[in-house]
C-alpha cells in the first residue's frame, strides 16, 4: 500500500472519528429524548456518507495543495526580499480566500433577506443582491487588510497582545455608535470568515513566512493571522452599517 493511500485512509477514519460524536448526540435526543423514530434513515444515512467523504477529500486536499502552496509561495517572496509584493500578496490572499467562503456567502445572503423584509434596504432582488455583495466586500477588505497587518506583525517581531487588546478596544467603540441592527451581524462576521477556504490558505502562510525568516519562531510568530481576520470584520461590518 503507497503512502498516498494510506495518508488517505487515515484522514477517512479521523473524518469517521470526528462525526461520530454529532451522530451519537443526535440519535439519542431523537430517540431517547423526542421518542420519534427518524423518517428518512436511509436518505439520511446516504447524506452522513457523502458529508464523510466530502470531509475526507478536503481536508486530504488540503494538506497535499493548500498548505504546500501557502507556505511555497512565503517561502519564496521572503527570499525575494520584496516587502512591496508580499503585502499585495498577503493582502489578495485574505480578500480572495474571503470572497469565496461558503460560510460568509451564506451569511450574506440572509442577512440580505433580513434586512430586506425587516425594511433596513428596499425590498427588490436588486437592493438585495447589492446588499450582500457589499457585506461580503466589506468583510473581504477587512481580512486582506488584518493579514497585511499580520504580516507585518511577523516581519517586525511586534507583541500580537498590544495589536489584540488595541483591536478589541475599537470594537468596544464602534459597538457604542453603530446602529444596533448591524452589531449581531458584524460579530458573527468576525467568526464566518476563519472557516474552510482562508483557514488552511492564511495559517499556511503564517507558518511559511515565520520560517522563512531568520529570528522568528514558527510557533510563536507564526500563528495569529486568524486571530486578526476574525477580529477586523467585526469593525468594518459595523463601519459599513453607520455609513449605510
Amino acid at each position: 500500500m503507497n503512502e498516498s493511500l494510506q495518508g488517505f485512509i487515515k484522514t477517512l477514519l479521523g473524518s469517521l472519528r470526528d462525526l461520530t460524536p454529532i451522530v451519537l448526540v443526535i440519535g439519542f435526543f431523537q430517540l431517547a429524548v423526542i421518542q420519534q423514530p427518524i423518517d428518512n434513515i436511509a436518505e439520511i444515512g446516504a447524506g452522513l456518507f457523502l458529508v464523510v467523504l466530502g470531509l475526507t477529500f478536503f481536508i486530504y486536499g488540503l494538506e497535499m495543495g493548500l498548505f504546500p502552496v501557502g507556505e511555497g509561495m512565503a517561502d519564496a517572496l521572503a527570499k525575494k526580499g520584496s516587502l512591496p509584493w508580499l503585502t499585495i500578496f498577503a493582502f489578495l490572499l485574505g480578500f480572495g480566500t474571503t470572497v469565496a467562503e461558503p460560510a460568509l456567502i451564506l451569511v450574506a445572503s440572509k442577512a440580505a433577506e433580513i434586512a430586506a423584509a425587516g425594511g433596513v434596504i428596499e425590498n427588490s432582488a436588486e437592493a438585495i443582491s447589492s446588499y450582500a455583495d457589499n457585506l461580503r466586500y466589506t468583510v473581504a477588505f477587512s481580512v486582506g487588510f488584518a493579514i497585511m497587518v499580520g504580516v507585518f506583525r511577523i516581519l517586525k517581531g511586534w507583541p500580537i497582545q498590544y495589536l489584540m487588546i488595541g483591536g478589541y478596544l475599537g470594537v468596544v467603540v464602534m459597538t457604542i455608535f453603530a446602529p444596533k441592527e448591524i452589531i449581531g451581524l458584524a460579530y458573527d462576521a468576525g467568526g464566518v470568515t476563519t472557516s474552510t477556504v482562508t483557514v488552511p490558505l492564511v495559517t499556511a502562510l503564517g507558518v511559511g513566512l515565520a520560517s522563512t525568516i531568520r529570528g522568528r519562531n514558527p510557533m510563536t510568530d507564526g500563528f495569529g493571522l486568524i486571530a486578526f481576520a476574525s477580529l477586523t470584520p467585526m469593525i468594518f461590518v459595523m463601519g459599513y452599517g453607520m455609513l449605510i
